[in-house]
């Protein structure tokens, strides 16, 4: 017989049915922030440089 704990440990969720839709979401959803992270410098710099007025 399994104790609770092993229970836990064996429904900790590998084998849901639904795991696809929640890790598919949090794998882009992690991806799509290191994304941001690495080019959010030049994405400011860009956004900065078109609503500022021009010296011309």
């Amino acid at each position: 017989m399994c104790s609770r704990m092993q229970e836990l440990v064996l429904h900790a969720g590998h084998e849901h049915p639904n795991l696809v839709w929640v890790l598919v979401p949090s794998l882009l959803t992690f991806i799509a922030g290191l994304g941001i992270g690495t080019f959010s410098e030049r994405t400011r710099e860009w956004i900065h440089s078109q609503t500022e007025p021009s010296s011309e």
